[in-house]
């Protein structure tokens, strides 16, 4: 009897877990869960998820998606992202979403194309640094698709706002663990950069300038940035934190004779202006100790289409190895690059951004053609 009842009990369950409330519990067919987020704009958003087509549209939008794996379900890019794919290594990772349909021309100053995101039915539209809360309304009401607002903060390298970014697209393609992995190794590498130099003494640091860094477009040796993010990562003596200002700064040219910095970097994406210029004033260039001594060194651009957080933080790595040499001597650069290349996109991309750029290395003006 007892034999009976057991078998009768296991019938049961096996019933009981086919109906539908086992394993399977969204049987082909059937429609996929919604769940509230809130997004980087305070806004409570319905989602399908996991959302298996997607777009990203605004500075920035598409890479963090290519971080967490999410190229894949993509299936429409900005007309900007075609272009020039150089300086974005999550295109040259990824060059097959160039040949996904135009969803709008893109740009931080252009208007999202409602007809064209809506007619790539996507199941959500990730959207960076571009829509204000009414404007993510009004483009959600005219295309039918949930608008997710993301955002890269006032740091982007190492942001809140970035971390929170790269979690909430996770949860929303259904790609959590990896959204998890990839903010943990950005707090590690920010951790270690930190680590390595933050006991060195003000007056035992060189001091040190960026010049030549790109803002709405390219510029020569004049254009640089207090708080620097590569420099703030290594806790480097940076002469323009001296203004008390931040972000983008174009220096009038006299100042930086004043400063004299011990050590200077180019940006090579202004190179070529900086080259220029020398030709025509080689005195001025002269008169600078770090071009006297030969401290003068090439750094990969990181902003295009806002924040390449990859090469921003090679970046920071070749400045340690540059500024603070005993304590980043276990560092290739060129290798750490690569590293966190394949991490966050999966290929190593450092020979191509080399061969784009000019890579980590030293600079001698007179010999650049």
């Amino acid at each position: 009897m007892k034999k009976v009842i057991y078998i009768a009990i296991t019938l049961f369950t096996a019933l009981f877990i086919l109906a539908g409330c086992g394993p399977e519990a969204h049987p082909p067919g059937t429609a996929q869960p919604k769940v509230k987020v809130t997004d980087l704009a305070g806004r409570e958003v319905e989602v399908t998820v996991p959302a298996n087509k997607v777009v990203a549209i605004g500075p920035g939008a598409l890479r963090l998606v290519c971080y967490v794996n999410g190229a894949g379900k993509v299936v429409g890019i900005e007309n900007l992202e075609k272009q020039q794919p150089a300086g974005r290594p999550y295109i040259l990772a990824y060059p097959e979403l160039k040949g996904k349909p135009v969803i709008g021309q893109g740009g931080p100053d252009s208007t999202p194309d409602a007809e064209k995101l809506a007619g790539v039915q996507p199941d959500v539209i990730f959207a960076a640094s571009l829509l204000d809360k009414s404007q993510a309304d009004e483009l959600q009401a005219k295309t039918g698709a949930p608008v997710v607002v993301l955002s890269y903060g006032k740091l982007a390298t190492f942001d809140e706002d970035v971390y929170r970014s790269l979690e909430l697209i996770g949860r929303i393609i259904g790609n959590e663990k990896r959204a998890g992995e990839v903010v943990t190794y950005l707090k590690n590498c920010q951790q270690d950069l930190n680590t390595r130099t933050k006991g060195i003494p003000a007056d035992k640091k060189p001091s040190v300038y960026v010049g030549a860094l790109g803002m709405k477009g390219t510029h020569g040796i004049e254009s640089t940035q207090a708080q620097y993010p590569p420099f703030v990562a290594v806790n480097a003596r940076n002469v323009v934190d001296a203004t008390g200002k931040t972000g983008s700064v174009m220096i009038d040219k006299e100042k930086l004779l004043s400063w004299n910095p011990d050590i200077i970097f180019i940006d090579e994406g202004g190179l070529n202006i900086v080259v220029d210029d020398y030709k025509k004033n080689p005195r001025y260039y002269q008169s600078l100790g770090a071009f006297q001594k030969g401290n003068v060194y090439g750094q990969i651009p990181y902003n295009y289409y806002t924040t390449n957080i990859d090469t921003a933080l090679a970046d920071a790595y070749y400045a340690g190895k540059v500024i603070f040499p005993e304590q980043f001597k276990d560092i290739d650069p060129a290798r750490k690059a690569d590293e966190i290349y394949q991490f966050l996109l999966g290929k190593p991309l450092y020979e191509q951004m080399a061969r784009d750029f000019g890579g980590f290395k030293k600079l001698d003006l007179t010999k650049v053609p």
